[in-house]
């Protein structure tokens, strides 16, 4: 196809889907956009190699025609994306993710199922599967997919690391405090009723919204017409949430990049005889150092060279920053007691990214890496090298405020 067949097509200004198909009309590439007009157009942009590389520049030389899907969000593109690529495992979508990296919403087998996200070699793996209810996906970008998770969780509270409970007495988590935990942990729901409420999840998840609303606004009319009421209500914020999706962070992602490198951010603490402290992060993308997305915290809650604290007040302070891209891995400086308390602060907030220690010897050379250990073996020179960067980093950034009189 040419810029100028593209340009003959009518393509709204709206979300969606875009499917390229070759010659015989199958379908080669699959893709979501915020605006089908504009993302459909960049492909055929002069810097369509830089931006997107020589694989995509392939399939736009095969492709013969396209068609779209429209949908009501980015979110609900994200998701008939992903039906759609497990549906026809397009070509030119299977070869970008060769190394099995796409991701997948996994909701567990269990009493009360927690909502998880799971590479796909990980799924694949021995075992790796044997705990599953259902799946959704392939999904391309885990970042983007983080993000939806977020929303969705909104709609749809679900438990992900709390223990369930039967006793109305019992501490509620730090989700259910902020209306992301339906209250499992604190015996707020029985088994029954959180099995119906993940079954509403299956069927967004699944791409069945308006299967979704049509059940919804049944049983409203029953809670209703049984009096009801404080159900009823809450069926009906359920549905006004679902037709008026907020997915405004969605939308600031959708940059018309298909590139999702392995993006590692590392963290470390530097102070002066327990003052001062300062935290910093650093971030590796595709095997290469991305200093314009190095980052410095002036720690003011950490005292007496607390490193513990420092770790936490540096994490919590990136996390407060949504609009910054996740990583899909975090490293940072220690033993089992910074990565309990790394792991305790990224659970809080409702983010699940895997945390990985590095352990160093008396002359700061890495001893020992502690997590997963397929994330340790796959990436351990990465780890390493965030790691060694975090320290140098950190150590730069407590001299420069020496130089500039900062520690007086």
């Amino acid at each position: 196809m040419t810029k100028d067949d593209v340009h003959k097509i009518t393509l709204p200004a709206t979300p969606g889907v875009y499917l390229f198909r070759d010659k015989k009309g199958k379908i080669i590439y699959v893709g979501k956009a915020t605006s089908l007009r504009d993302r459909v157009r960049s492909y055929f942009n002069g810097d369509v190699i830089t931006s997107r590389g020589p694989l995509i520049v392939k399939m736009v030389e095969e492709a013969r025609s396209i068609t779209y899907e429209e949908t009501d969000s980015v979110l609900e593109a994200l998701i008939r994306e992903a039906v759609l690529i497990k549906k026809y495992q397009p070509i030119y979508n299977t070869k970008e993710k060769s190394d099995k990296s796409f991701y997948y919403i996994v909701i567990t087998d269990e009493k009360y199922p927690r909502v998880l996200l799971r590479r796909e070699r990980d799924l694949v793996a021995p075992g790796g599967s044997d705990d599953v209810r259902s799946m959704f996906g392939p999904f391309p970008r885990g970042g983007v997919l983080r993000d939806a998770l977020k929303i969705i969780r909104k709609i749809f509270p679900f438990r992900d690391t709390c223990n369930p409970s039967t006793d109305t007495s019992s501490k509620p988590c730090f989700n259910r405090q902020i209306g992301l935990c339906p209250g499992v942990c604190s015996g707020e729901l029985s088994a029954r009723a959180y099995r119906a409420h993940i079954k509403r999840l299956e069927l967004f998840l699944g791409g069945k919204k308006n299967t979704l609303i049509t059940h919804l606004e049944k049983e409203m009319a029953t809670y209703a017409r049984k009096e009801l009421f404080e159900e009823a209500s809450r069926i009906k914020r359920t549905l006004h949430n679902l037709k008026h999706i907020q997915d405004i962070a969605l939308m600031k992602r959708d940059d018309g990049t298909e590139h999702d490198a392995f993006r590692i951010e590392g963290y470390d603490v530097a102070h002066l005889g327990g003052s001062h402290a300062t935290g910093v992060m650093v971030v590796r993308s595709g095997g290469e150092e991305k200093k314009e997305a190095y980052r410095m915290f002036t720690l003011r809650n950490t005292k007496g060279g607390d490193d513990l604290a420092g770790l936490e007040e540096t994490l919590s302070r990136r996390l407060a920053h949504a609009e910054w891209t996740y990583p899909e891995l975090i490293v940072i400086d220690g033993g089992n007691n910074q990565l309990r308390r790394a792991e305790h602060v990224l659970a809080q907030a409702g983010v699940m990214i895997p945390v990985v220690s590095v352990v160093k010897d008396d002359r700061h050379k890495a001893r020992e890496l502690l997590g997963d250990e397929k994330i340790v073996r796959t990436y351990e020179k990465d780890i390493i090298a965030v790691n060694a960067e975090a320290h140098r980093f950190a150590i730069g950034a407590f001299r420069r405020k020496q130089r500039k009189g900062a520690l007086r």
